[in-house]
């Protein structure tokens, strides 16, 4: 185990209903970097539910969602976080100095069926990829 003095790097994930995208995203991060990073997830206005068909598109790849629940943005996410990536929620993010901002332009796969889910699916997964490698973690399992 380590000690408490270890600091593993913190994302925040961000869209609107906090329902897809994002959700996604902090899927693929948690799997992906086996717990080497601290994940989060919040919309600016979230929805009731996470997206079934975003669910059905990451238990594709053996990615369980189906426990996770749309949060709201806080400014106190924000500030526990390294890296602050936006996916389409305009200017509604605070913003605080020292962070590093990222604003994925993707797809909003609300309304859509799987065949429409699976490319912005993919497309979340290598630019998670991306910033593991940015943040120094080893992908703990690239098989995903």
């Amino acid at each position: 185990m380590s000690g408490p003095t270890t600091t593993r790097p913190s994302a925040l994930f961000v869209c609107v209903h906090n329902a897809g995208r994002s959700q996604m995203a902090a899927g693929f991060l948690r799997h992906l970097s086996g717990g080497a990073v601290e994940v989060r997830s919040t919309g600016s206005m979230p929805a009731d539910q996470i997206n079934p068909v975003a669910v059905e598109a990451m238990l594709e790849l053996g990615i369980d969602i189906r426990d996770q629940q749309p949060k709201v943005l806080t400014t106190d996410a924000v500030q526990a976080s390294d890296v602050v990536v936006t996916m389409g929620c305009g200017d509604v993010c605070p913003i605080f100095p020292g962070k590093r901002y990222e604003d994925w332009q993707l797809d909003d796969p609300a309304g859509q069926g799987i065949e429409s889910v699976r490319p912005i699916r993919d497309e979340i997964r290598a630019r998670v990829l991306t910033l593991l490698d940015e943040l120094g973690v080893q992908p703990a399992a690239a098989t995903a």
